[in-house]
């Protein structure tokens, strides 16, 4: 197997399930030592250790990215114990199923919560390794949506919906910005991924499921695995004259 990833190191947010666990383990196949973040650092410490046990490198750390003060202090820990990133993986993301017009409280504090990890999240984590990020010349891949373009046909927060297209916004914001340092800034758009984010949804309504199958070409929901060939193009010199895109994964969704 070709390593696209050799002399690379990698820092993934949310890297202890779904997504980001799938892009961990992908990145480290191809020859990147990983920095594995999480809020739940048990889980953060078994990516890493499967990571280790398949003969790759990886170093586990706790984090909350809604704390900046808790990000800067993860970037130095990973450089400190691994070296300098040259890719950051933005995968940490929550949902909220209110819709707008529910209980006002608790819309609010959908928004605060959705917005603190999804935008202000990835605002934190990515300044606290810009530094690094410059000095490598690297890459920064953001987690986007199809929500990053629409709002799905299904009973969804409004407030997911705006992060990600705030988050697509951000993306070509900082590609403009640092494109001068040589650090190109992608994002993945995928579609109805079957991660624990969404575990409670695909299995109480199957309607919703129906709903998104009738709307996908492909005809099934994505695996955290299908994830991770985008990310190593948008990480690996494959994709070094890109910059400002997403990678839509997300099975024909966008097409109908």
């Amino acid at each position: 197997m070709s390593r696209l990833l050799e002399g690379h190191i990698a820092a993934v947010t949310g890297g202890a399930s779904g997504i980001g666990r799938a892009i961990a383990l992908g990145y480290a196949e191809h020859g990147a030592k990983v920095a594995v973040l999480d809020i739940n650092v048990e889980a953060a410490r078994a990516a890493g250790k499967a990571i280790d046990d398949a003969g790759g490198t990886a170093r586990s750390y706790e984090l909350d990215v809604s704390n900046a003060d808790m990000c800067r202090d993860v970037a130095r820990r990973a450089e400190a114990d691994l070296g300098q990133i040259s890719v950051l993986v933005n995968s940490a993301g929550i949902n909220r199923r209110n819709t707008f017009t529910a209980d006002p409280q608790a819309v609010a504090q959908d928004w605060r919560d959705v917005m603190s990890v999804n935008l202000d999240g990835v605002f934190n984590v990515t300044h606290a390794f810009l530094a690094q990020l410059r000095a490598t010349r690297g890459r920064i891949v953001n987690i986007g949506s199809i929500q990053s373009f629409v709002h799905v046909r299904t009973p969804s927060s409004p407030a997911y919906t705006t992060s990600k297209h705030a988050v697509l916004g951000f993306t070509r914001a900082l590609a403009a910005e640092l494109g001068k340092d040589g650090v190109r800034v992608n994002a993945i758009g995928p579609g109805l991924i079957e991660t624990p984010l969404n575990e409670r949804m695909r299995t109480s309504a199957p309607e919703v499921m129906q709903t998104f199958m009738e709307h996908t070409p492909l005809g099934r929901s994505g695996r955290p695995e299908d994830m991770v060939g985008p990310a190593l193009f948008l990480a690996s010199d494959l994709s070094a004259y890109v910059t400002g895109s997403i990678v839509m994964a997300d099975g024909g969704y966008r097409s109908i």
